[in-house]
């Protein structure tokens, strides 16, 4: 298949529609009135990356005029082209031309715009402001604090929520069995554990990981540049029980094993701290200590003796948490 033909038909088979966006159930369908009324104000799409903000405004502009949406729509990452000329001539110059068909406006996208310049901002608004009959903007940005005040009064904003775990964990599992990609219990767990609320950065986990073979929780933490949680506990533990040594090898091990970094070590050693079972005094002492190793990594401090002095403390306080038992 050349490459012409692939892009026909992914444009032919691509699911722009409303209703299959996830988790975003009001956003929709506000949005469908608007499809409905074949009208529209300005947009502003606002939300975490990864919740769906550039399909929503993709499947809107497919639905309002159907085949004939790459003539009437212009999409721009404002992130590369996110100066004060490129507003003034390629956004001006597209903005004052007639729309095609029956739907009275064109539709300007424009993605990652909390990354533009602040005099672009100005140009913008001015823009939106003078084109307003035969243009409609849609903005997309992961923070309306870096949008000035004068846009967003011009929009109707959208707020996009993190996608919850059952919507993530179904869309994977969806996505691996129309793949053929052998995917476990502990896998599925694993790449939710690494992504959170982002549907794009599971998935894109998820494709990595397939390339080994079958997706388990080993393969998404190797491909994702991180180690397993057990395994990060159990280096905790044996400091805890006062096998520094041994730990200290494992911390290594891990280090050589995954290619981590110290502050890739420490934040995941934040997040097993809270696991771990020790009285919550203890875990108020490590805290302080794993945010103190933190800003001393930052600041650029050895790793390995950085991490050393963490285990030291780990080791300490469970001496301590012994003899108190005693």
């Amino acid at each position: 298949m050349s490459h012409e033909e692939l892009e026909l038909w992914v444009e032919k088979y691509r699911p722009y529609v409303l209703d299959e966006v996830v988790n975003q159930r009001e956003v929709v369908e506000r949005l469908k009135q608007f499809v409905k009324a074949k009208s529209t104000p300005h947009l502003l799409f606002v939300g975490p990356p990864g919740t769906g903000k550039t399909t929503v405004a993709l499947c809107l502009v497919h639905e309002l005029y159907g085949e004939s949406w790459r003539q009437n729509v212009l999409e721009l990452n404002a992130s590369d082209e996110r100066g004060i000329q490129t507003i003034r001539e390629r956004v001006k110059e597209y903005a004052r031309t007639a729309p095609i068909g029956d739907v009275p406006f064109k539709v300007i996208i424009l993605d990652e715009c909390d990354a533009m310049t602040p005099d672009a901002q100005w140009s913008l608004r001015r823009i939106m402001e003078m084109f307003w009959r035969t243009t409609r903007f849609a903005l997309i940005a992961n923070y309306s604090s870096k949008i000035i005040e004068p846009i967003q009064s011009r929009c109707a904003v959208f707020r996009f929520s993190m996608l919850s775990r059952g919507d993530v964990v179904s869309r994977v599992k969806l996505i691996a069995e129309k793949e053929g990609v052998e995917l476990t219990e502990d896998g599925v767990e694993a790449i939710w554990e690494v992504a959170g609320g982002d549907l794009r950065k599971a998935i894109n986990t998820l494709q990595a990981a397939a390339m080994g073979g079958v997706v388990d929780s080993k393969a998404v933490y190797r491909v994702v540049g991180r180690a397993t949680p057990k395994e990060v506990r159990e280096m905790m533990e044996m400091a805890l029980a006062g096998r520094f040594m041994e730990a200290r090898e494992a911390l290594s091990k891990l280090m050589l094993e995954y290619g981590l970094s110290g502050l890739d070590v420490v934040r995941q050693v934040h997040a097993e701290l809270f696991n771990l079972k020790v009285p919550e005094e203890v875990k108020v002492e490590l805290a302080n200590v794993v945010g103190e190793v933190d800003h001393r990594l930052v600041d650029g401090a050895d790793d390995y003796i950085q991490l050393s002095y963490l285990l030291a403390q780990l080791a300490r306080h469970g001496q301590s948490l012994r003899q108190a038992k005693a």
